[in-house]
């Protein structure tokens, strides 16, 4: 009698473990780790002990609130499942091995507010989807092979403080909405393969202390607005097609002196104001 009440204890113990987390959860993530080649991970899972014991998984009232697996040697693509992680507020992946899209599942994650998932070998598209994230603050996703055009809804992320998107392949202007983003610190979007020219709206990014476009395919005259951004700490546009003058103060916060490259393929550099440091006294 004493070992049958033993053994029922066990049960009950074992489904209570695994009830930590709902089973659309536990799901999503077993399928992360099988897409992933979670077996050769240099920090694997037991997919039989309880969630919670998982590396890198964090759980907090039987949710999943954080996933961090950087430098774990995933590789593969990354499930749409992981949009079943409702209650999550941080998807790190930072320095795997990873293919494939990023998921479009993700802007289901309403909770969301970090996601780096940069230093792989991401292809494809922005999910358009991921503008529905409205809570995101931090978007990490260089060093990847992005391609196609900045997503038109990131610019209702109203809370985005750090856009960084640097050495991908994305084309196109950025979107006129992105200069509504009064709360973005940090927008990197160098070493790609955008067009068009900087709007002088960019004096809307009143929170903005670092802008970088540098060795992009931009042109047409450096706004004299960017002297608006009381914040602007760091500042670098070179290797464009830009023209016109800057004013002393917007050339020192350049680290490579603003130096364009004209329609021959010649490095140049932009003429900067002598008498005045401000680019507005100087167009009066």
């Amino acid at each position: 009698m004493k070992t049958i009440f033993t053994y029922t204890i066990a049960i009950l113990f074992s489904v209570s473990a695994f009830a930590e987390v709902s089973k659309t959860e536990r799901e999503a993530l077993v399928k992360l780790y099988k897409s992933t080649n979670g077996a050769k991970w240099i920090k694997t899972w037991d997919l039989k002990s309880p969630v919670s014991t998982w590396f890198g998984v964090e759980v907090k009232d039987d949710k999943v609130v954080s996933l961090k697996l950087m430098n774990n040697n995933l590789s593969g693509q990354l499930p749409e499942e992981l949009g079943n992680l409702a209650s999550i507020q941080e998807i790190n992946l930072f320095r795997n091995d990873l293919t494939g899209m990023i998921p479009s599942s993700f802007g289901k994650l309403q909770n969301l507010v970090k996601l780096n998932v940069a230093f792989n070998k991401l292809s494809g598209s922005l999910p358009e989807s991921l503008g529905n994230a409205t809570q995101l603050k931090f978007i990490e996703l260089h060093m990847n092979r992005i391609t196609g055009e900045l997503p038109v809804s990131y610019g209702k992320l109203a809370a985005l403080e750090t856009l960084s998107l640097y050495n991908n392949e994305i084309e196109g202007e950025i979107p006129t909405s992105y200069y509504s983003l009064k709360s973005l610190k940090i927008l990197l979007l160098n070493s790609n393969k955008l067009t068009g020219s900087l709007s002088p709206d960019v004096s809307n990014l009143s929170s903005l202390e670092n802008l970088s476009l540098f060795e992009n395919k931009m042109d047409g005259q450096v706004p004299f607005d960017l002297e608006k951004l009381r914040n602007l700490k760091e500042m670098n546009i070179s290797y464009n097609m830009f023209s016109g003058f800057v004013s002393r103060n917007l050339a020192k916060l350049d680290t490579l002196n603003m130096t364009m490259i004209n329609e021959q393929g010649v490095a140049t550099t932009l003429k900067v104001s002598i008498d005045k440091n401000s680019a507005f006294a100087a167009d009066e």
